[in-house]
This record gives structure tokens, sequence and C-alpha cells, in this order.
């Protein structure tokens, strides 16, 4: 039985390694597609989250505003100074929790 001599053993490990190395590189590239994927999903929730936020915001200010400006133009014309703008204010928030209420149902229902 002979001994492999120091230069074929120095080949087969050489040559070893590079097949681990070339194994390692494959699944290096598998775990990085993934978690870019997973990344590019989160981001896309990410904003899609914000948007949702924003529109709930300007729904339910918008509605605020409204209802504010018609009633400061009632009390205005109707000279009745702060009765008109309490009213719709009050319609108005109660407009805008309706919007942001509908709003809610339609997207819990996806």
């Amino acid at each position: 039985m002979t001994q492999p001599s120091g230069d074929q053993e120095d080949r087969e490990l050489k040559a070893r390694l590079e097949k681990l190395s070339v194994a390692l590189k494959g699944k290096r590239s598998d775990l990085q597609g993934a978690a870019q994927a997973q990344s590019e999903a989160s981001v896309t929730r990410t904003g899609q989250a914000m948007s949702l936020g924003f529109r709930v915001l300007a729904e339910f200010v918008a509605g605020v505003i409204v209802g504010g400006v018609i009633g400061w133009q009632a009390d205005l014309w109707l000279g009745t100074t702060p009765f008109g703008l309490i009213v719709f204010l009050a319609l108005g928030t109660a407009a805008g929790f309706w919007n942001v209420y509908k709003l809610a149902a339609t997207t819990s229902s996806r």
C-alpha cells in the first residue's frame, strides 16, 4: 500500500476546497436572493401601510375642515355666530369618522 505524495495530497485538498467554495457561493447566492425578495416584500407592505395611513388622515381632516368652513359661512350669512360653526363642525367630524370607518371596513375585507 502506497502513501500519496505531498503534491498529490495538495492537489486533492485544493480540488475539494474549490468544490466546497463553488457550493458555498451557490448557497450564498440563494440566500441573498431570498433575503432580497423578503426585503422587497417588506418595503411594499410598509409603503401600502403608509399610503393607507395618509389616506385615513386626509379623509378625516377633510371632513372636519369642510364642516368648519360650511359652518363659518353659515354663521356669516345667517348671523348666528357660534351655532352654525359648532353644528357643522360636529357634522364634519362625524362625516370624517364615517369616511374612516368605511375605508377601514373595505380594507379589512380584502
